[in-house]
Formats: structure tokens, C-alpha cells, sequence
């Protein structure tokens, strides 16, 4: 199996406003930490917005922050928000269309969902938190305090 990379950046956005605690996070600068382009940012930020892994704060001084505590946000619940299906063979396809006389009782089946319910077992048991805390330098690997405006503080633009 292999996660989109969707999922992939997702997942870094998250860990970026986790390790950003001290106040919003803006689009620019995780993709500027990433080095992926900005519009793709805002394509993810849709489906995480909308499961309330973050919130969305508009305006001038807007930005991006988590939804709820990094410790309460599991792999698995990004996983579960940005890929599209789990189906590792075509037997786990909703559509119907099986051309295997074996689909009602085939072992591959089973060992297949077995497997998949082990990988979403191990996801669950990781949360954001994990993740940014892995990585005690991550404020610095991502460039973070360059960029770091505390909540409510007037937004200035970088040195150049």
C-alpha cells in the first residue's frame, strides 16, 4: 500500500502548526518550509478543515491553526481524510465488478483485511503530538521562529 501524497503533506502541515504553537500558521510559509506550492496546500486544507483537524482563521492576520490537541489527532484520522480507498486488491472494490470465482472465500481476502486492519491499528496508536516530539529540533529544521507571529500580534513582513 502506498499513501498518497496528499496524505503525505497533510500529515507535515500538521506537524508544522503542532510544532507552531505559539500562533497561527500561514499557507506561504509551510509551503515555503516544504517546498511544495501553496495552491496544493490549499487543496489539502479543504478535507482537513472540514473533519476539524484544523481551523481556518481569515483575514489579515489569518492563518491556520490544529483543530483540537495535536495528542488528539491519530494518523489514522489523516489517513482516513485524504486517501480515497483502501483497496488493496480488487475483491475490496464497493463496486461489484469481481471477475474471481473465489470472492465470497478466498483467503487472500481475508489475509488482505487482516493486514489493512493492522496498518489502520498501528496509525491509531500515533498521534501529531508523537510525530513533532520525535523531532525536538523540528522549529528549526522547518524554519518556524523566522516566521512565528504570536496570536493576535500585527503581521510584518520577513527582512528581505
Amino acid at each position: 500500500m502506498r499513501l498518497t501524497k496528499q496524505t503525505n503533506y497533510a500529515v507535515r502541515m500538521l506537524m508544522y502548526c503542532a510544532a507552531n504553537n505559539q500562533g497561527l500558521s500561514r499557507i506561504p510559509e509551510i509551503a515555503k518550509a516544504y517546498g511544495v506550492s501553496e495552491l496544493f496546500l490549499f487543496k489539502i486544507l479543504q478535507p482537513l478543515n472540514k473533519a476539524g483537524l484544523v481551523e481556518t482563521v481569515r483575514g489579515r492576520n489569518g492563518g491556520v491553526r490544529l483543530g483540537r490537541p495535536a495528542t488528539d489527532i491519530s494518523l489514522f484520522d489523516v489517513v482516513r481524510v485524504t486517501e480515497d480507498s483502501f483497496a488493496m486488491a480488487e475483491c475490496f472494490e464497493d463496486d461489484g465488478e469481481v471477475d474471481c470465482p473465489l470472492v465470497d472465500s478466498c483467503g487472500l481476502n481475508s489475509a488482505l483485511r487482516k493486514a489493512l486492519n493492522a496498518f489502520f491499528g498501528v496509525l491509531m496508536e500515533y498521534s501529531i503530538d508523537d510525530l513533532v516530539k520525535a523531532r525536538p529540533q523540528i522549529n528549526f529544521l522547518l524554519g518556524i521562529n523566522e516566521f512565528a507571529v504570536p496570536r493576535g500580534s500585527a503581521v510584518t513582513a520577513p527582512a528581505a
